[in-house]
């Protein structure tokens, strides 16, 4: 069993959850904005993922635009974003996935298939 973090209202999100009922994989979901992660379950998902912190962050989001984030994230320091990003789940980019291992954050299908399958 995977689990799953996502925000129901996006429409990506509702594309990876229709993808993994397709495929038959079960899994746990969680919305992002009802259950912000915890800075540890972050920093855990960063380092396991390989991707650059920026990735995390859901910049296309109002709660990004609104505080400016595109100017202030290149001067913070990785705790800085850490605790930023557990601090409001609807800055954290959507979905991710995690199955042992393996951390998945946004919908790439082609990825999907690849680690998942």
């Amino acid at each position: 069993m995977i689990d799953f973090f996502w925000y129901p209202r996006c429409g990506t999100c509702q594309k990876a959850k229709k993808w993994l009922e397709a495929n038959n994989i079960s899994y746990n979901a969680t919305d992002l904005k009802e259950v912000k992660p915890s800075r540890g379950q972050l920093e855990y998902w960063f380092k396991k993922s390989g991707l650059p912190l920026k990735k995390f962050f859901n910049t296309s989001g109002q709660v990004y635009k609104s505080m400016e984030l595109k100017d202030k994230l290149p001067s913070m320091s990785q705790d800085e974003q850490l605790d930023l990003l557990a601090s409001d789940g609807m800055l954290v980019k959507r979905p991710i996935v995690i199955s042992g291992d393996t951390v998945l954050v946004g919908f790439k299908e082609t990825d999907w298939e690849e680690k998942l399958r």
